[in-house]
């Protein structure tokens, strides 16, 4: 005699919900599809299953209990096994849910199951709300000056894109025609789609095809969009570039992607190109430039102007200031979300002159003679 409680690893006291768990738990790791049609995985699928489509229907569960598997009725519990139902063509999408046009329904007293909530994620969850539609996201790249980097910039920007209609704000109703009752899913948005399986009867729900999940037509149609509440048209999109931004990074716009009918729109991706200044590049939240200053200068030290992003400085030059010494002028680098702004760094090239006048050349004779 088949022990029944024991094919599901539940206690004669178990509940209807212990054994849907049971059973639930046991499809999941023995379905064909996730075992590849195994023989041996097939045949504990079909245990599995006829035992819980005996100990989940009370009647048939007391016969049981009763008379065991052999006992009046038990040899044909339309289940499993008795329904000649071949597991291999088990979990065939066509669609919206499973084809069971084959299968031979046996006695199983009626009753109704959702098959979504007995399999939960691994049927895709017959009892979910239908997705809403999403659109496309769309990309685009745009190119910006160095200084437009270190401080950020506004940019509009011209895209050609699926957006909503501006005839009709997206209903899909010419203005003032209002809107009527969907006749294919009465209001709902969505509609419900009944098949029979060999454990009973499950539901799956899907976005009502002519309204779109609206639940509403329009009385007259839009004549911009005929009716479908978006169309192709350019719409000026300000794009926020922030500041410090590097060459070659993305900012996403969210919703500024492709429309959709009655949906979430995509997401607009904004690639940054970074023109190179002429003299001065970025390290971090610090900016870097180089100066090449005279002999004298780096000797005597002194004050040179020095162009920068902010406009033209003065920079004082140290006495014996040498070739590659670092100059910080602080609070001229790149801000950052705070506000605070790290330093320009000023690298020093002494350019030695390669001829020298009479006078000059004395001098330095001089300043040799002494030891410099």
């Amino acid at each position: 005699m088949k022990d029944y409680y024991k094919t599901l690893g539940v206690d004669k006291a178990a509940s209807k919900e212990d054994i849907k768990k049971a059973f639930r738990k046991l499809a999941h790791q023995y379905h064909p599809d996730k075992t590849k049609n195994d023989p041996a995985a097939s045949q504990k699928f079909k245990e599995a299953s006829e035992a819980y489509s005996v100990l989940s229907d009370d009647g048939k569960r007391k016969q049981y209990d009763t008379f065991g598997s052999a006992g009046p009725g038990m040899g044909s519990q339309g289940g499993y096994g008795s329904a000649g139902f071949d597991p291999s063509g088990f979990g065939g999408f066509n669609g919206a849910g499973f084809d069971f046009s084959g299968f031979q329904q046996g006695t199983n007293g009626g009753v109704e199951f959702d098959l979504g909530d007995l399999f939960g994620d691994f049927f895709g969850g017959g009892r979910r709300q239908a997705r809403q539609e999403r659109g496309h996201d769309i990309s685009i790249d745009i190119e910006i000056s160095f200084e437009e980097s270190i401080f950020g910039v506004e940019r509009d920007i011209i895209v050609t894109k699926s957006s909503q209609c501006l005839t009709c704000n997206g209903s899909g109703a010419e203005p003032g025609s209002g809107m009527d009752q969907c006749t294919t899913c009465n209001g709902k948005g969505k509609i419900n789609e009944t098949r029979r399986s060999f454990i009973g009867v499950f539901t799956t729900t899907r976005v009502c095809p002519e309204c779109h999940g609206r639940g509403q037509m329009p009385r007259t149609r839009c004549h911009s969009c005929h009716g479908a509440g978006v169309l192709e048209r350019e719409q000026e999109i300000i794009a926020k570039i922030p500041p410090g931004i590097e060459d070659g990074e993305m900012i996403r716009l969210g919703g500024m992607g492709e429309a959709v009918a009655n949906g979430t729109p995509g997401d607009l991706y904004v690639k940054v190109h970074v023109r190179p200044h002429a003299h001065i590049r970025k390290q971090g939240q610090d900016l870097i430039t180089d100066l090449s200053v005279k002999l004298t200068q780096a000797v005597l030290g002194g004050a040179i102007p020095l162009p920068t992003l902010d406009g033209d400085i003065e920079l004082s030059i140290p006495e014996g200031t040498n070739t590659g010494d670092v100059l910080r002028v602080r609070g001229k680098g790149v801000p950052n979300e705070r506000g605070k702004r790290g330093d320009l760094l000023v690298r020093v090239a002494v350019d030695m002159p390669r001829k020298l006048s009479k006078a000059a050349r004395q001098a330095l004779e001089g300043l040799k003679r002494e030891g410099l």
